[in-house]
């Protein structure tokens, strides 16, 4: 069987870098190129030095991509839109991780990124890309959004409540702590050393982007508030998202996991954390370092009808480029864990 003929634009960032690893050990993927307008010409170690002896790529320029089989784009939001039509004719499939096409509708996109839509006739040409909700409309998709990192942990862990109508649409509160790489590989003076080690740092206690993915796909057709925060602590990768809702109707723990266990039972990337001893009692990032796992733990409030949900992923992982393979796998055919399934190192 031929292999994929796959390119990856914007490949010197961190989530390029991730997917190219990936992409790398993939037994059905040759990957064709690879782009980074300031590194052309240099093999793409330089940018991701684990990569060393592993390939000898050199980047190239986006002016001089070719035609392939699949394109991933994982340039800066807002860059995508507008070349997207010059891409769609280098490749009959496109995978974007960026926000620029994540959004089905317009004016919400307006209303959270703060300016127009460049591409507005192909926003609902392009598949939501969190395979655990969307892996029937992916199997036939040319376009997919990977979701972003903050929307995925937030809304894995609360799919399965939603879906079945269980809490209150008005309460939900989510906080997610994340780790410096959520950032990007471009410096400025929150990431240099001084200022950001040590640090438990709000930076979008309100109106963060992501909410109006988590409005769109938690929503099923009803008007949903979800009150979001985000903070960035020290830690290079990783998310942890504590998020609280409130049930309307009495349940027992036992038909909380039923409710899990009847959305998520079959998923592959997907674990319900409970344990009643030990430190790892609830998800924690630092176990799912490099792995596409969502951890997903709950506890109900005895005293009230609060739930909290935890869950956790490794932002450039599930968050990013292993969402994003797990795409291309079931876009194109193949067993949806092949190249994705490291377990994690454990001590890390």
């Amino acid at each position: 069987m031929d292999k994929v003929r796959v390119s990856v634009v914007g490949g010197s960032g961190y989530a390029g870098g991730e997917l190219l690893r990936l992409l790398l050990s993939h037994p059905s993927v040759e990957i064709k190129q690879a782009t980074s307008e300031r590194l052309v010409g240099k093999f793409v170690h330089c940018a991701h030095p684990n990569l060393r002896k592993i390939s000898q790529l050199k980047f190239s320029s986006v002016s001089d991509l070719e035609e392939c089989d699949v394109l991933f784009l994982c340039l800066p939001h807002g860059k995508s839109m507008k070349d997207i039509d010059r891409f769609r004719k280098l490749a009959p499939k496109i995978i974007d991780l960026s926000g620029d096409f994540r959004l089905n509708n317009e004016e919400l996109y307006e209303k959270w990124y703060k300016h127009k839509h460049e591409n507005p006739d192909m926003m609902g040409k392009f598949v939501y890309g969190i395979p655990e909700l969307h892996r029937e409309e992916m199997k036939k998709a040319s376009y997919i959004s990977s979701a972003g990192c903050n929307a995925t942990a937030t809304i894995l862990a609360l799919y399965p409540l939603f879906k079945n109508n269980l809490v209150d649409l008005e309460r939900t509160v989510v906080e997610v702590k994340v780790g410096s790489s959520e950032a990007g590989n471009s410096p400025n003076i929150g990431s240099h050393h001084p200022e950001r080690t040590g640090c438990v740092r709000s930076f979008m206690p309100t109106g963060h982007r992501h909410i109006a993915e988590m409005i769109q796909e938690l929503s099923f057709g009803k008007e949903i508030k979800v009150n979001f925060s985000a903070t960035s602590i020290e830690m290079v990768r990783g998310i942890l998202a504590t998020c609280h809702v409130f049930l309307n109707k009495p349940m027992e723990d036992k038909d909380i996991w039923k409710i899990y266990r009847q959305e998520y039972g079959s998923e592959p990337f997907i674990r319900i954390v409970k344990s009643t001893e030990g430190v790892y009692r609830y998800p924690e990032p630092k176990l799912l370092r490099g792995t596409n796992f969502c951890d997903i733990g709950f506890e109900k409030d005895e005293d009230s009808n609060r739930l909290v949900v935890v869950s956790a992923i490794d932002n450039l992982m599930k968050g990013a480029a292993g969402q994003a393979l797990q795409a291309f796998n079931i876009m194109n055919g193949f067993e949806e864990t092949t190249g994705l399934e490291f377990p994690g190192l454990h001590p890390v």
